[in-house]
């Protein structure tokens, strides 16, 4: 048996050995030992950090998680000063209806047009107001946190509990929401199931009053700004301090509502091309890749909660009858929407099979 001091000396012989053979190998192995380098520092990170649930997403997650926090606790401050600002800018805009345009309209317009404008403006305001009121108020609606038997897709990482079909996970509320569409920081509010037709309904009535604010008042803006320019000419027009006010309203609100009209009309129209196709905002992302992975395999996708350009329409409306038009669309109303979000099968497509 061998003494430990032979080992040992056999040991120190190939090091010096390969001390002397390195320098004229090291430049050949010089890419292989960083190459060997590289390699042996990616085990030690995965042997740190990695586990069967873990992968570099969620490494590069957690490096960046002290950013996510400041803009997401921005963005939940930020939601306030917005909400304020959309009352503020909206309570202007109806200011100088009542207090310019309207006095201008009565004592210039036939009967029939002053019963006209009466009647269309107060009723789109009331539209406005009513469902941004519920769309800032209502909870978009959360999975159940206790056990039970309804069917789910995933686990949410952050919350820690089952996510049924179409639920996602909201940083800035921080929390599950069941259909989530996005988090809007003008409501300060997620869109999710239960206030989704409220957001729609007041993106698409708050544009229509803005076009027909700034289309009313077109003759008005217009006066009032060859107004404003004569301002600057000499001798200076003899128009009072209260005319100047007037004059520099009308410029602002027409100037306010044509910017709105055009920026939320797009939002708008946007919207209604998800609603159609029964798609919210994150699943418009989710079903693109699905659709081209599906593609590249010469299958095609098919969306699971599209059940008709109509029947979408009349899901996220709750429109079961034709009355329902009337009384929950082109009136307030808060009923609640079709389903629980949490179990995805239309009572339309139900009522067609019965009737099959």
């Amino acid at each position: 048996m061998r003494s430990w001091k032979w080992y040992f000396s056999r040991v120190m012989h190939l090091s010096l050995c390969w001390f002397r053979l390195c320098p004229r190998r090291r430049r050949a192995k010089r890419p292989r030992r960083l190459r060997d380098l590289w390699n042996y520092g990616k085990v030690i990170l995965n042997s740190v950090y990695f586990n069967t649930l873990t992968n570099w997403d969620t490494i590069l997650d957690s490096m960046f998680e002290p950013v996510y926090w400041l803009v997401d606790n921005l963005t939940r401050w930020f939601g306030v000063v917005f909400v304020c600002l959309v009352i503020a800018l909206t309570s202007s805009v109806v200011l100088i209806v009542y207090l310019c345009v309207l006095p201008l309209i009565i004592d210039t317009y036939p009967t029939h047009w002053i019963l006209w404008h009466l009647c269309y403006g107060h009723w789109n305001l009331v539209m406005v107001v009513f469902h941004y009121y519920k769309a800032t108020t209502t909870s978009p609606g959360q999975p159940p946190q206790e056990k039970s038997d309804i069917p789910t897709v995933t686990i949410c990482k952050k919350c820690i509990v089952p996510k049924p079909a179409r639920t996602h996970h909201c940083s800035i509320c921080n929390k599950c929401v069941l259909k989530m569409d996005h988090h809007c920081p003008w409501l300060n509010n997620c869109v999710g199931h239960f206030n989704h037709r409220y957001f729609f309904s007041f993106c698409l009535y708050m544009t229509m009053g803005c076009f027909y604010c700034s289309i009313s008042a077109k003759d008005m803006f217009l006066d009032a700004y060859n107004a404003i320019e004569s301002y600057y000419q000499t001798p200076h027009p003899p128009f009072t301090s209260q005319e100047r006010l007037f004059h520099k309203s009308l410029l602002y609100l027409w100037v306010l509502t044509s910017s709105v009209a055009l920026a939320l009309g797009g939002l708008t129209i946007w919207h209604a091309v998800l609603i159609t196709r029964g798609e919210t905002s994150v699943e418009r992302h989710i079903n693109r890749k699905e659709r081209k992975r599906l593609k590249e395999r010469g299958k095609v996708f098919r969306n699971p909660y599209h059940y008709g350009k109509i029947n979408n329409w009349k899901i996220l409306f709750g429109v079961e009858k034709s009355s329902h038009w009337l009384t929950r669309v082109l009136l307030p109303s808060s009923h609640l929407p079709c389903g629980d979000g949490i179990v995805w099968d239309s009572p339309l497509r139900r009522k067609e099979a019965m009737a099959i």
